[in-house]
């Protein structure tokens, strides 16, 4: 799943190749909007929302994707080459003399007034990449439910916007908490949070989310996708696990986040696990 920096930069790449310029193609390949005809409207800005995407356009109309687990923005030169493939993954495509935006396996794409935003992003918390950034209210949010577990705390984007499972996974791991542990014993909220926003604001600019201050392949994350293999700080094998409702797949460490009470998920061994919390 993309994470909030992820959507940030394919926000600013958007921008690049569509903002200012009038629209020569608009191909929306979902039922609902597929005879919509956008042509010859102008991009006014493309807006990044914790995970969403809003792309708004001349006449009160906003473009609202979502990327979801797979989906992803591919930009070309127009007519450089042919489309992306294959071509049953294109959910839309924008295009102008110069640009062309192909939209590719993207579950969430629908237009809606401009005015009426708030219907798809107003439930969102505080965005960490966003110029309105509230660390109190995202604090105060996160720690509104004290018994639910901090992994599933940080990934519900209406307490704070932009966190996926790799953030999940390593801010858990940097906290030295395991990912079940209660909000209420997980220690300061405003420490999550500053924590979050930290590792957020640094890979904004870059390709990956690196977490170690390694940039090289297979150092860049601490527990994250690396189930079976040892930490790199006590060389414990790290342990996998689904955790949440629906499961979702998270890693730590069992020595370097022990749990408050000494539990353990009911785990099939290295790299494979059935725990739901």
């Amino acid at each position: 799943m993309p994470e909030g920096d992820s959507v940030f930069q394919a926000a600013r790449r958007l921008r690049a190749a569509l903002v200012g310029r009038p629209l020569t193609v608009t191909d929306f390949r979902v039922p609902r909007i597929a005879t919509v005809d956008l042509t010859g409207r102008s991009v006014l800005a493309v807006v990044p929302r914790g995970k969403h995407l809003l792309t708004r356009i001349e006449g009160d109309v906003t473009l609202h994707t979502h990327l979801r687990m797979d989906g992803t923005w591919e930009i070309q030169r127009t007519g450089s080459r042919p489309l992306p493939r294959p071509p049953h993954a294109i959910r839309l495509i924008l295009a102008n003399p110069e640009h062309t935006a192909v939209g590719m396996r993207m579950p969430v794409v629908e237009l809606l007034r401009t005015a009426d935003e708030s219907t798809v992003v107003g439930h969102l918390g505080p965005d960490l990449l966003g110029p309105d950034w509230d660390p109190v209210e995202a604090a105060r949010r996160l720690a509104a439910r004290p018994d639910r577990p901090i992994g599933d705390a940080l990934l519900d984007q209406r307490n704070l916007a932009g966190i996926g499972n790799v953030y999940r996974a390593e801010l858990c791991f940097l906290r030295g908490i395991a990912p079940w542990t209660p909000v209420a014993a997980a220690g300061d909220p405003n420490a999550w949070v500053a924590l979050a926003h930290r590792l957020l604001f640094a890979n904004r600019d870059r390709v990956g989310h690196i977490t170690t201050g390694d940039t090289r392949p297979g150092r860049r994350h601490w527990v994250y996708g690396r189930g079976g293999r040892p930490c790199a700080r006590c060389r414990t094998p790290i342990r996998r696990a689904d955790l949440g409702d629906p499961p979702r797949v998270t890693y730590w460490c069992p020595r370097c986040q022990p749990s408050p009470d000494g539990s353990t998920p009911s785990d099939r061994g290295p790299g494979g696990s059935s725990y739901r919390a």
